[in-house]
């Protein structure tokens, strides 16, 4: 395996590393990097990929220079490498949100995290991303995303998986590939509120979308999101 670097918004790095043998045409895990004076990285990927990982973080910046390690929610392809980010740069702390802190990174976290409220922003230093608390959107009490205010790069975290191994920026497209990769996984929580956080969500605007598994989106993020909050909007009525 190796990891792919590739520039999806102004300063913001996508980090893949495809994986063939998952699902019938394999499944990319995705990091991304916000180059900034404070660099911050958006999920670590999960402890075996440390080295893939960490080895294309410092093509970019130097590992010891990373400040921030932030993740969607608390799961092993989302932050089981976090501990040794820590170890390897010493500046680094881990960013979260209040429950996500207090449930889990606390005990867990080699150093102790920073608590982020709902809709704080963090100035990174030429990139600002603001944190909004989507809890059980798409799963985990703790869930959040973040908002590159900047670049209008919304990350995603597993809203919007695909299978396969797509270019790393689409500009087609991808709500029928996210439906086709719920299908097959059943990985997002159907609840009355996972909707209306997507809306909540297409209200920012984006103009890039972030995405965890597959390619990330740039166009009309707004139209994206709301089409996939329909598309689960008619799961839950079809559940129930």
């Amino acid at each position: 395996m190796e990891t792919r670097v590739d520039e999806i918004a102004d300063r913001i790095y996508r980090l893949s590393t495809h994986v063939p043998d998952i699902g019938p045409t394999g499944f990319s895990f995705n990091q991304f990097l916000i180059d900034a004076d404070e660099p911050a990285i958006f999920h670590t990927g999960p402890r075996s990929m440390f080295p893939l990982v960490s080895e294309a973080v410092a093509t970019v910046v130097p590992l010891e220079r990373l400040r921030w390690i932030t993740f969607g929610h608390l799961e092993s392809d989302e932050s089981g490498a976090m501990n040794l980010f820590l170890a390897a740069s010493p500046n680094a702390q881990v960013a979260h949100t209040g429950v996500g802190c207090m449930v889990s990174i606390n005990d867990l976290a080699d150093r102790a995290p920073e608590p982020i409220a709902d809709n704080d922003v963090k100035d990174l230093g030429g990139k600002r991303i603001r944190s909004i608390d989507t809890p059980h959107v798409p799963h985990g009490w703790d869930a959040h995303v973040l908002y590159e205010e900047t670049t209008g790069t919304l990350f995603c975290g597993d809203l919007l998986s695909q299978i396969g191994d797509g270019p790393a920026l689409t500009a087609n497209d991808i709500i029928d590939a996210a439906a086709q990769t719920e299908d097959m996984f059943a990985s997002t929580c159907l609840t009355p509120n996972t909707a209306p956080t997507i809306r909540r969500l297409a209200g920012l605007e984006p103009k890039t979308l972030a995405i965890m598994h597959g390619s990330s989106y740039n166009g009309d993020g707004a139209k994206a999101l709301l089409a996939l909050a329909d598309d689960y909007e008619r799961r839950l009525t079809s559940a129930s």
